[in-house]
C-alpha cells in the first residue's frame, strides 16, 4: 500500500465510504502479506522507501511469480518482476492477461510507464556497449515505470571516444547519470570527468576472460581517479535506478529548505 491509497482509505472511512471493519482488512497487510509458504510481500517497503517491492524472477518457478504478482496487484497499480526471461514471461501472461514484458530488459510489469514523469528531474542513462543493453535497460525501464523522465545514450564506449563527446548534451541535461559498462569499465571516470552531476557506474558481466564476469570493471569503477561516482554491484541496473531515484526525491525534498 503506497502513501496515497492508505491516505486514500483513510479519508474514505473519514466520510463513511468504507465501514471501519473493511478498512481493517486492508490495514491487516499493511506491514506484511503471507503468500502461500514461500513468499512474504513487503507492505510497508513504499511507505519506508518510497518504492515498492519488486520481484526476483530467477529461482522462483512461474507458479510461485504469478501467486506474488496476483497478491501484489489487488493492491499496487505497479507490480515488476525483473530478470524474467522470454520462455517464463509466456508462461506469466497465459496466467496474468494484461502483463507486459519489456524483452531488452527482462522485466515484466502490470502498468506501463506513465505518459508524464511523476517527479523532477532527468536520469541519463549512457551505455558502453551494445551487449551492455540488457543492464542498461533494465535501469531506464526500472525508472520509467517509477515515474522518472530517462534519456538514453547508447554504444559510446572509450574504444570510440568521440561516440560519446558527439552527445555531451545527454550528460549536461542530466541530473544524475547511470554509466553501464563492461570489459575494463572505463567510462564512468570520463563522463564523471566532465558532469556536474552525481555518476552511478553500473559494471557488467560482459569481457573477455580476464575481465572475470565483471569483476575487472567493478574493481576499475571502485578506483575511479574522478569525483562523484557511486558504484553498485555487477550487472544492478535495478539498484542503479533505485539510487539515482532516490537522489532526485531527496534533492527535491530539500528545495526551499533554508539553511540553519
Amino acid at each position: 500500500m503506497n502513501p496515497e491509497s492508505l491516505q486514500s482509505l483513510l479519508e474514505s472511512v473519514a466520510a463513511g465510504k468504507v465501514s471501519p471493519d473493511a478498512a481493517l482488512e486492508d490495514l491487516k497487510h499493511l506491514a506484511f502479506e503471507e503468500v502461500g509458504d514461500f513468499a512474504r510481500i513487503d507492505r510497508h517497503r513504499q511507505l519506508r522507501t518510497g518504492f515498492p517491492e519488486v520481484i526476483w524472477g530467477p529461482g522462483k518457478t512461474p507458479e510461485q511469480i504469478v501467486e506474488i504478482i496476483q497478491a501484489m496487484r489487488q493492491r499496487d497499480r505497479l507490480v515488476m518482476a525483473t530478470r524474467i526471461t522470454p520462455e517464463v514471461s509466456a508462461k506469466l501472461q497465459e496466467k496474468l492477461p494484461g502483463l507486459y514484458y519489456y524483452p531488452v530488459a527482462r522485466i515484466c510489469a502490470t502498468t506501463l510507464p506513465p505518459p508524464e514523469p511523476r517527479y523532477p528531474g532527468v536520469i541519463g542513462i549512457i551505455c558502453a556497449g551494445t551487449a551492455d543493453l540488457p543492464v542498461a535497460e533494465e535501469a531506464a525501464i526500472v525508472a520509467e515505470l517509477c515515474g522518472f523522465q530517462v534519456r538514453r545514450l547508447r554504444d559510446v564506449g572509450v574504444a570510440g571516444i568521440h561516440r560519446l563527446f558527439a552527445n555531451r548534451e545527454t550528460i549536461e541535461q542530466s541530473d544524475v547519470t547511470i554509466v553501464v559498462a563492461g570489459m575494463e569499465g572505463a567510462l564512468p571516470s570520463v563522463v564523471a570527468g566532465i558532469a556536474d552531476s552525481p555518476v552511478i557506474a553500473v559494471p557488467t558481466s560482459v569481457g573477455y576472460g580476464a575481465s572475470f564476469n565483471g569483476l575487472a570493471p567493478l574493481l576499475t569503477m571502485l578506483n575511479s581517479c574522478a569525483a562523484g561516482v557511486g558504484v553498485v554491484n555487477i550487472d544492478n541496473g535495478f539498484g542503479a535506478a533505485i539510487l539515482a531515484g532516490q537522489i532526485l526525491r531527496s534533492a527535491g525534498r530539500l528545495q526551499g529548505r533554508s539553511p540553519s
